[in-house]
C-alpha cells in the first residue's frame, strides 16, 4: 500500500503530459484536414520512384 504514495502522482502526471500534448496538438492545427490526408495518400503525384531519365 505504501507504493500507492508514488504511483497516483506519477500516474496522474503522466495523464497529464498526455492531455498536454493533445492541446498542443490541436494549437498546432494538425487535425484541420483528414479528407485531404486521405486523398493525397491514394494520389499518385508523390510517388516515391525514382524519376525516369
Amino acid at each position: 500500500m505504501n507504493v500507492l504514495v508514488y504511483l497516483i502522482p506519477i500516474s496522474i502526471l503522466l495523464g497529464g503530459v498526455g492531455l498536454a500534448a493533445f492541446f498542443w496538438t490541436l494549437k498546432t492545427h494538425q487535425y484541420d484536414d483528414p479528407q485531404g490526408d486521405a486523398q493525397r495518400i491514394l494520389s499518385g503525384e508523390w510517388d516515391d520512384a525514382p524519376p525516369e531519365d
